[in-house]
């Protein structure tokens, strides 16, 4: 056997070397195959649950977590709707200690869930550097229990008066009316004119219970039980109950086949509604043409009063990871977040400093409702919100188109309220 030539030499080495780097690629993906099933991840996931807001809300919303995400990148936020049913899905999840870690809490409910012993408490999370005096008072107090915070607001809607600008320069208005008293007489100059009616009417306890507090009254006591049909309670809510049966000059969204009281203002089917922030993007968007202003709700007996609505962010007391919880909520509800989430006007921030950044106490459409958060009274009626609501409403639409008197319809439904809360309690 002869000795092996030049040019076969040099294949079996070009050979011998193709075949180096075709194992060490192979190596190479093998470990990278085995870094990415082996390897633990890294960030921690946060669940994170609310209800279905409009696509706007959504869109916002998802920004912002992404903006959360892009400074904490060992926290990922996993986002969850619950469309229907919240609160009850909500509370059979945290029975069954499937709750989410973070999640929405409205002022209404969170009265009987932080008696519960299912929320953690915020206070010992809360360092000075996040400012918690920059928060409304009225509104964080929404959220404290037995001296304990249980949630930071996110934000806010208090109601005040819509007109429409045309109605009132047809009618010879110059100012929208201040007391209850000049409401009542424009309700009546305006009806019929260019608009059908005066004064869109919404006959639920969430927009009449500041006209019973205007008198002296209240929706429950200290105890919890419902108080609404005391003498001095029935006087608010019988300035309703006369615009609507004796001058004919209010009407409530069913009279006129609208499905809200925005709606019934943006089709002009009334002049004056009162409504929350939430109705100026809706009336922008969908009625373009309309011309319309917003004021203070009108004093009712020397009194100015309104609603305030508020959502916190509250954390599971059954969170896994609790340190990666809080930063998603002071995220949420710190100046940076706040004012990136309440950037659009789609909703009003609860810091005092975000809302002076912003201007929205110098805004024309919103300043009445950031005017109104310090007098406002807020959407809380007690642990059990289903009875009071539910038998007020029912009993007061039946009294006020004249189906019963007012003050039976009204112990009609304070009986049968407290009936049920004492069977709940």
């Amino acid at each position: 056997m002869g000795n092996p030539t030049p040019k076969n030499v040099n294949k079996r080495k070009l050979f011998n070397f193709l075949l180096l780097v075709v194992a060490i690629a192979l190596f190479f993906i093998a470990y990278h195959d085995l870094q990415l099933t082996s390897a633990p991840s890294t960030a921690t996931t946060i669940k994170l649950s609310g209800w279905g807001g409009n696509l706007v809300e959504q869109k916002l919303l998802k920004q912002v977590l992404q903006d959360f995400e892009a400074q904490h990148p060992k926290i990922k936020v996993k986002y969850e709707v619950i469309s229907d049913q919240y609160m009850d899905v909500l509370k059979t999840r945290l029975v069954g200690e499937a709750a989410p870690d973070v999640f929405y809490l409205d002022a209404l409910e969170a009265p009987f869930l932080m008696s519960q012993n299912v929320l953690e408490p915020l206070d010992r999370y809360i360092a000075p550097e996040f400012d918690l005096a920059d928060f409304e008072a009225n509104l964080l107090n929404s959220f404290k229990y037995e001296n304990q915070i249980y949630g930071l607001p996110k934000d806010y809607s208090t109601l005040s008066l819509f007109y429409n600008k045309k109605a009132f320069a047809t009618a010879g208005l110059t100012n929208p009316p201040t007391t209850w008293d000049e409401l009542r007489a424009y309700s009546q100059q305006l009806t019929g004119k260019l608009n059908r009616y005066g004064l869109g009417v919404v006959p639920e306890l969430a927009r009449q219970a500041y006209k019973i507090k205007a008198f002296g009254g209240q929706i429950v006591d200290q105890n919890g039980d419902a108080t609404f049909a005391s003498e001095v309670g029935l006087q608010g809510l019988q300035l309703v109950v006369n615009q609507y049966q004796k001058d004919r000059s209010s009407v409530q969204k069913s009279d006129v086949g609208t499905s809200s009281g925005s709606e019934m203002f943006g089709q002009s089917k009334v002049a004056m509604v009162i409504e929350g922030n939430w109705a100026i993007p809706y009336l922008t968007e969908t009625f373009p043409k309309l011309e319309f202003a917003t004021a203070e709700i009108p004093a009712i007996n020397d009194k100015k009063g309104t609603m305030v609505f508020t959502v916190a962010y509250v954390m599971n007391k059954q969170a896994k990871h609790k340190a990666e919880a809080w930063e998603l909520i002071s995220y949420l509800t710190g100046k940076v977040g706040m004012e990136k989430w309440t950037g659009t006007g789609f909703a009003l921030p609860t810091r005092k400093s975000v809302a002076e950044k912003l201007g929205y106490d110098r805004d024309p459409l919103r300043s009445p409702f950031v005017a109104g958060v310090d007098y406002a009274m807020p959407w809380q009626v007690g642990k059990y919100p289903g009875a009071i609501v539910n038998n007020f409403d029912n009993q007061f639409i039946s009294a006020l188109l004249g189906q019963q008197p007012l003050k039976q319809a009204m112990v009609k439904a304070q009986n049968e309220a407290n009936k049920q809360i004492k069977a709940m309690e």
